[in-house]
């Protein structure tokens, strides 16, 4: 059935259309859990172990605990300011419309392509079970449409997509968990802990500990999707009890279902045999555990795993793309026509754009590869961009919100937003020195550069 395209009741704030808060508690919450869990902890972690040995799981530690610090004030400013919208308008608030213009566009542009990137995977992965004559590029498209579909339905039904999703996800990982723990702790025919793989192949930290360090510049960005929840707690009916709920237990979810995972990884399998199998083909570290303990179908069962990771976060990025688009224009920094919602309150113009230009990456990653391999790298260091950003715009709003609407308050103010800033400037220096992350930190600076001037020309054109 077709939906009329109507206003929404107006936001008293800025006369914009307010979307519809159909969205559960539970729907936020598995959000907020699967948000973390993507084809970066199934597969790209196997380059991690190669490249560090376990002391990854020290790696991942640190990388955590800047998300962590984040997310926390994240948290401290959607309760504060709870209508905002995407989280990347604290910045328009705490530093002006330059700030807000900038991060949000950068936040869009980097999920757009995500989107595009995740369905091409996921087309990888499905290839094995199709027809050879099917190209690759018609199934990421296809996947695409499918999903840009559940998040025209409603924000019900991506809730619902999402939901299911991530609890399939949270379970293989907590049972894979279970598996790993049981072998490492004698379940095994050799009866024997196997907790020496940690250290007896060239110790703990087989490279040194420089590239434990080094480790967090790639590894930040599989952690990138925690802020999701903020965006989809807009749309709960208890958003500012999500919001606190998710803040708080991240740090836990970060801890089981990477530091833990990793570290069951390498206790279980020797890190040298991940990281030569790392120079024949890249896969999942999870699949090599699982045969390792003699668990029938482990390749068949991981790729069913990480194509609905792959899913997952190919949902989501359709639905933060939209929603922050819908916020731009709203705040008159993108086509005021893309504010109009649908009967059922769905940025039904925000969804299509983001969808067709997520298509267009997809037809260009098959027949204008260079292009598309540029328009990857230029999302490389966005994510760090955007968190230096808001995490300034914290240090300044703290001092202007009223003690009473401090619900959620970040600990070791200001220490921790100090700490957090200086950590994501070391990632950046550290990308500048390692020729890997070089490119991408180059490209994604002329991102930015592209976006802080298309500011002045949008703005300008407007005044005129």
């Amino acid at each position: 059935m077709e939906h009329s395209t109507t206003d929404a009741v107006p936001d008293s704030s800025n006369g914009a259309p307010k979307l519809a808060k159909s969205l559960r508690a539970r729907h936020v919450a598995m959000i907020s859990i699967g948000g973390i869990i993507g084809g970066g902890l199934f597969v790209n972690s196997m380059v991690a172990i190669a490249n560090i040995g376990p002391a990854v799981v020290v790696s991942y530690l640190l990388t955590g605990a800047i998300v962590f610090l984040v997310m926390r004030m994240i948290g401290e400013m959607a309760m504060a300011y709870p209508d905002t919208g995407a989280f990347t308008e604290f910045s328009r608030i705490g530093l002006g419309n330059l700030a807000g213009f900038t991060s949000g566009w950068l936040y869009w542009y980097f999920w757009v392509v995500v989107v595009a990137f995740e369905a091409i995977v996921g087309a990888r992965i499905m290839a094995q079970w199709l027809p050879p004559e099917i190209p690759p590029w018609i199934t990421a498209a296809v996947l695409t449409v499918l999903l840009t579909g559940s998040n025209l339905l409603s924000t019900r039904s991506y809730g619902e997509f999402e939901f299911w999703f991530s609890s399939i996800k949270v379970t293989a990982i907590i049972i894979f968990i279970v598996i790993g723990l049981a072998y490492i702790f004698g379940w095994n025919p050799t009866g024997q802990s196997t907790l020496g793989n940690l250290v007896a192949y060239d110790g703990f930290a087989p490279m040194g500990w420089s590239p434990v360090l080094v480790g967090v510049v790639s590894l930040i960005f599989t952690l990138v999707g925690a802020e999701i929840a903020t965006v989809a707690a807009a749309e709960a009916r208890e958003g500012e009890k999500v919001i606190a709920n998710l803040t708080t237990t991240l740090i836990f979810r970060i801890l089981v279902f990477y530091v833990l995972s990793i570290a069951v990884i390498v206790a279980v399998v020797p890190w040298t045999e991940i990281a030569a199998q790392s120079k024949i083909q890249v896969m999942s570290p999870f699949t090599m555990a699982l045969d390792k303990v003699g668990i029938p179908g482990a390749v068949a069962a991981m790729d069913i795993i990480v194509l609905v990771a792959v899913l997952s976060c190919l949902n989501s990025g359709i639905y933060v793309a939209s929603r922050v688009m819908f916020t731009l224009a709203s705040k008159g920094d993108a086509p005021k026509s893309i504010v109009k919602l649908d009967s059922r309150g769905v940025p039904t113009r925000a969804i299509l754009v983001a969808a067709v230009l997520s298509l267009i990456c997809v037809v260009m990653d098959a027949f204008l590869k260079d292009w598309f391999s540029f328009l990857l790298n230029a999302s490389g260091a966005l994510m760090l961009f955007i968190y230096m950003t808001v995490v300034v715009a914290h240090l300044v709003l703290r001092k202007r919100i009223p003690p009473e609407k401090l619900q959620l308050k970040t600990w070791f103010y200001p220490w921790s937003g100090i700490i957090a800033l200086a950590a994501m400037a070391a990632v950046l220096v550290a990308m500048a020195f390692k020729e890997g992350s070089r490119n991408e930190l180059i490209a994604s600076t002329a991102c930015l550069l592209v976006f802080i001037g298309g500011y002045f020309v949008f703005r300008r054109g407007r005044a005129t």
